[in-house]
C-alpha cells in the first residue's frame, strides 16, 4: 500500500477543527490529517509559519497549496465531487482569491496580534 497523503492543518483554530473533525469522519485512510502544532521540527516539511498562512496536502513529493489542497483533501470523501465546482475556470480565480484574503486574515487575527502584545 502506498504512504498515505498528509493535510496539515492548524489544530488550534476552532474553524480548522471543526472541518477536520468533519474531515476525519467521512475520509479515506489514504489521507491523514496532522496537527501543524504536533510537528517535530525540521524534516522536509515547510516552516511551521508557512504551514500555519495556508493549508498545505502532501502527496508523496508534491505539495498542494491554499483551496487547491482543501479541494483534493475532500477528494477522499464521498462528497468530493461536490468540492469540484471551485476550480471551473471561471470560479477557480475567485475562490483562490478569496481563501487567499482568508487565510490571511486568519493568521494575522490568530498569530501576528498574538506576537504583538
Amino acid at each position: 500500500m502506498e504512504n498515505p497523503d498528509v493535510l496539515y492543518f492548524d489544530g488550534s483554530c476552532p474553524l480548522c477543527q471543526r472541518e477536520m473533525a468533519h474531515l476525519a469522519k467521512m475520509k479515506s485512510d489514504q489521507l491523514v490529517l496532522q496537527d501543524i502544532h504536533a510537528l517535530e521540527t525540521g524534516g522536509d516539511v515547510p516552516p511551521k509559519e508557512a504551514l500555519l498562512k495556508s493549508l498545505h496536502l502532501r502527496r508523496g513529493n508534491n505539495w498542494v497549496v491554499g483551496i487547491d489542497a482543501n479541494i483534493a483533501a475532500w477528494q477522499y470523501t464521498r462528497i468530493g465531487i461536490l468540492w469540484r465546482w471551485l476550480r471551473w475556470p471561471l470560479i477557480k480565480p475567485i475562490a483562490s482569491w478569496c481563501y487567499t484574503i482568508w487565510a490571511a486574515k486568519r493568521y494575522e487575527k490568530r498569530y501576528d496580534t498574538a506576537d504583538n502584545r
